[in-house]
């Protein structure tokens, strides 16, 4: 170490002389010699950043490759879908006043889109009905419960990430205000989107059957804010919006009598878990987490169900104080906990309990903004295919799997690949996890023999989990293929799907003896404008403005009389089409 200091100390001590010989020499036009002088002085600045530079470049290397780990899930085993829509996102960011979660920058029609091309890719299906079938009575055959679909009156709890809105505990604050139900802390960071929710819920009431009484939805350990809430309730005002601590229209989670287990010795003599009422009463559970960055690397799937036992990670429990439960953070991969591979995942028994991970019909991810750090916020995407390094843009994409750990597995790398100091450990310390943000996925795949040698039994019936899906990395964020992409047959299969902009074209229809002026569904933010004349003086007038995503086709009357009419309509790209 002494020998490194006193050889870095040298290069630094020659670059200097040898800089400010090159800038004297220059001065006296002895040129030839200033420049050997100036290439002595590079060659020692390199060796003087060297080891700073190998140290950075280490540290922010790529996972290492490795063989597909595990069983691949799913109507087609280890299948992710990634959609791109960039047109579903139009926002100036956190620091501007305009509001993520409003439909004039989250496009709903867009984003329905989004989530219909997903589910007829993952079932491999060409209808949104064919493609539920076909997941239900594949996740019915894989528990046993023959070949049926979904069947009236079964229930389904969706787990949403709601980080943001967190409920809070007896010392600390929460991030919704609980009386006006407006977020203060972070309110504009990003949680699962209102419009991904409502996606969701049209599929589930419209296209499977189920009855809205049936539906849960919300996240045991947040609140409701009603800008998330109003715009749901407005659709399916019958659906039950379960939180941590209820009132109104919210309903107030709930312990169920189904005990959760820890299988780690340091929850020995710990409170008793117990699995949430919706969660415990449901057939089946979608979960429902978001394309995050955290200190433990990522926030995706897995780290979702932190947020699925009503009773805080550490401990705390609503307003009531702190208990004696298992400290969950204890088996997160912080340098200060337990960093590294090899070591026992909570997040293996929360995705492996029969009533979470067990009951889990599908995984998805919202990369619709994607969070930075914990605290969910976002920042413009400069990787391909979102942005450049000069331009970034919001990676505008959702994420499906029946498999879990595969969707884990595709959102590492693509975080990775945008945020390589986040996901190693964290914005200070780069590579202070070793490895641990993908520890999990490891014990996951191989959750009946895992590196860490634990034994695996979240609900306490004396047999040890068995795989929970495959894990794998890509070839690379150019080609981003995996193993069943290059033809092999085991680990994962990245479909890409890229949604293209609805036709951007004005027309005429006649209805029931009125004229109407049409376009299609989700152009996002937009004016229409009507003039008397075409050509550059022309004085165009608003006739009328908005975010005009209604599901199918706007309408929009006129009025029919001698004189000429000329339309169009603008958004901040300029205007679409004139008539």
């Amino acid at each position: 170490m002494a020998a490194a200091f006193l050889s870095w100390l040298a290069a630094v001590g020659l670059w200097m002389t040898a800089r400010r010989r090159a800038v004297r020499l220059w001065a006296r036009a002895h040129y030839g010699r200033a420049l050997l002088c100036l290439a002595v002085a590079l060659a020692a600045l390199t060796a003087a950043l060297l080891p700073w530079a190998g140290a950075r470049l280490l540290a922010i290397a790529p996972p290492p490759a490795h063989e597909p780990l595990g069983v691949g899930r799913g109507v087609h085993p280890g299948r992710v879908v990634w959609v791109h829509a960039p047109d579903a996102t139009d926002w100036a960011g956190p620091d501007s006043e305009q509001r993520w979660y409003e439909d004039a920058h989250t496009n709903p029609t867009v984003v329905d889109r989004m989530l219909s091309a997903g589910l007829r890719e993952l079932a491999g299906q060409p209808t949104d009905r064919e493609a539920w079938e076909a997941l239900f009575r594949h996740f019915n055959a894989a528990h046993g419960r023959g070949t049926n679909g979904y069947t009236p009156g079964e229930k389904i709890a969706v787990k949403l990430n709601l980080a943001t809105c967190w409920a809070g505990r007896k010392t600390t604050a929460p991030f919704v205000d609980p009386v006006t139900r407006q977020k203060t802390r972070y309110p504009n960071h990003v949680d699962v989107a209102p419009q991904m929710v409502l996606a969701l819920l049209r599929q589930l009431v419209e296209v499977v059957g189920v009855a809205q009484t049936n539906i849960a939805v919300g996240d045991t350990t947040a609140l409701w804010p009603d800008a998330y809430l109003e715009p749901l309730r407005a659709a399916f005002e019958d659906v039950r919006y379960f939180e941590n601590e209820g009132g109104g229209p919210r309903e107030r989670a709930e312990f169920s009598t189904t005990p959760f287990y820890w299988s780690t010795p340091a929850a020995t003599n710990k409170v008793q878990d117990y699995i949430p009422t919706v969660f415990a009463e449901a057939t089946y559970v979608i979960n429902f987490a978001l394309l995050k960055g955290h200190s433990a690397g990522v926030t995706l799937g897995g780290k979702n169900w932190y947020g699925a036992l009503i009773r805080l990670p550490g401990g705390h429990l609503r307003k009531e104080g702190r208990f004696d439960y298992y400290e969950m953070h204890l088996a997160l991969p912080n340098k200060e906990y337990s960093p590294g591979v090899g070591q026992y995942r909570a997040m293996v028994d929360l995705m492996g309990h029969p009533d979470l991970g067990g009951k889990t019909l599908l995984s998805l991810l919202d990369g619709l903004y994607s969070g930075y750090y914990s605290q969910g916020r976002p920042y413009p995407w400069k990787s391909a295919p979102f942005g450049t390094a000069e331009q970034g843009d919001w990676p505008s994409s959702l994420f499906l799997s029946q498999d879990p750990v595969a969707l884990d597995s595709v959102g590492h790398d693509f975080l990775f690949a945008e945020w390589p100091e986040i996901v190693t450990g964290g914005v200070n310390e780069p590579g202070s996890l070793q490895g641990g943000q993908e520890d999990y996925l490891h014990e996951a795949a191989q959750a009946g023999a895992p590196p860490s040698g634990t034994f695996y039994d979240p609900d306490g019936d004396g047999h040890p989990l068995g795989s929970l899906g495959t894990h794998e990395h890509w070839d690379g964020p150019e080609t981003k293929r995996y193993s069943r992409n290059r033809g092999l047959n085991q680990g994962i299969e990245l479909v890409a799907v890229r949604l293209p902009a609805p036709e951007l074209r004005l027309g005429l229809t006649r209805q029931d003896g009125r004229v109407y002026l049409t376009w299609a569904a989700g152009l996002g933010v937009c004016r229409l404008e009507r003039a008397a004349s075409l050509g550059p003086d022309s004085a165009w007038e608003t006739v009328a403005e908005g975010a005009f995503n209604v599901t199918g086709t706007n309408l929009f009357p006129i009025e029919l009389d001698t004189s000429a009419q000329f339309y169009r309509l603008v958004r901040p790209g300029g205007p679409l089409e004139a008539r």
